[in-house]
């Protein structure tokens, strides 16, 4: 174990995760991190292995932080037929041909009617992240889900408290209470819900994962589904809103990058995937070994819990020039930010599009947007990382 790894805490993994990982991947590019009980892989070729051999690499992990605190197993964290089966359930609402078919008419509405808010500002002044991208990522997943009676302010109580558990390698006690509140309220919420779509099935993605694939007459139980629609709140919800933000503060940093992407529409799903690599808003795909693993020269034991840091794949210097640079015009390649093998985001075209017509709609709106400088842009966190607030005028 590198005497660097050691050292490394949640505090400064919260501050900024960037030239840690950095670091790791010159010196230690897999290394036990004890601080959140994590062998962390940091480039991005090593980064993909892992993801994409579920036989030496298995989502199966004995103690995932997300499994504990959602009650039970999650399409994230299962492998074989059994992912399989509640991976194709997503398909009806997810498969990017189908989000193309919806996505303007469905995120538009929303977009604008949590703009017009916003615009009734007196001072022209707004702080954006829990005012605008948060409420259009929360109500446009929501209303895919079949959770449209539920209050935007609701759905980011439940994504906060969610995030307390998912994010608990460190088994924090006080995070784990909030995780735990926060499900028992989900559960009240879904579980009469749930029950009434196994017998009377509508199109919402809730109901696709009861029924979808089964014998007419047959669903899926409650708790077969019930932890992976937790997980789609937290991560659906978390994952667009939290990626434009991102992207709005690197546009804005650099007026003549906004200048570019306003000259055609379809720059800005370039701005999307920029904003994502450069900023990831989900920092790693969690597995556990299933077998002695050597790699990078050290031997990660059998039964180890093994983070395969995404955000640090996509500022990989091997795979991409000056990655710590927000630049929309660099040369447009894949990245890591939506994962890599049979775990890819299933919700990827959602959320790169709901991403785009959230920024593109605002943008449109304020002309002269910027930031507004008397407040302090400060990014947090490292599973899931995003400006803590952004202050705009306009």
């Amino acid at each position: 174990m590198g005497r660097y790894a050691e050292s490394i805490t949640v505090e400064m993994l919260d501050a900024d995760p960037y030239p840690i990982y950095a670091r790791l991947r010159t010196h230690e590019p897999v290394a036990y991190v004890p601080a959140v009980n994590l062998w962390m892989v940091t480039r991005a070729a090593d980064v993909e292995f892992v993801t994409s051999h579920p036989d030496l690499f298995t989502a199966q992990v004995a103690d995932s932080p997300v499994d504990r605190s959602f009650g039970g197993s999650t399409v994230m964290t299962l492998d074989g037929s059994a992912h399989l089966d509640l991976r194709r359930s997503l398909d009806a609402k997810y498969k990017p041909r189908v989000v193309a078919g919806y996505i303007e008419d469905l995120v538009r509405p929303i977009a604008e009617r949590v703009l017009d808010q916003v615009l009734a500002s007196p001072n022209r002044r707004a702080e954006l992240m829990t005012s605008y991208f948060e409420p259009i990522s929360v109500l446009s997943l929501g209303a895919v889900l079949g959770l449209g009676d539920v209050s935007a302010s609701r759905l980011q109580k439940w994504f906060h408290g969610l995030a307390m558990g998912a994010t608990n390698f460190e088994r924090d006690p006080a995070k784990q209470v909030i995780n735990d509140e926060t499900v028992r309220d989900i559960d009240a919420t879904l579980i009469p819900l749930m029950t009434c779509l196994q017998q009377e099935p509508d199109d919402s993605t809730i109901a696709s994962m009861l029924t979808s694939g089964c014998p007419a007459g047959e669903y899926r139980s409650i708790s077969q589904v019930l932890p992976s629609i937790k997980l789609i709140i937290l991560g659906g919800m978390q994952e667009p809103g939290h990626g434009a933000g991102s992207c709005l503060y690197g546009l804005l940093s650099d007026g003549e990058q906004l200048t570019w992407v306003r000259q055609s529409s379809e720059r800005w799903d370039d701005a999307v995937h920029e904003g994502l690599r450069w900023m990831a808003p989900i920092g790693t795909q969690t597995r556990q070994t299933a077998e002695d693993v050597e790699m990078a020269g050290v031997v990660i034991p059998a039964g180890s819990m093994v983070g395969a840091v995404v955000a640090s794949a996509c500022r990989d210097e091997q795979v991409f020039d000056d990655p710590d640079r927000f630049e929309v015009r660099r040369p447009r390649l894949p990245h890591a930010a939506f994962g890599f093998g049979p775990h890819f985001c299933a919700g990827h075209a959602f959320a790169r599009g709901q991403e785009a017509i959230a920024l593109r709609v605002l943008c449109d709106a304020m002309p002269d947007i910027r930031l507004d400088p008397d407040f302090q842009v400060r990014f947090a966190g490292w599973e899931f990382r995003a400006p803590q607030s952004l202050n705009v005028i306009w």
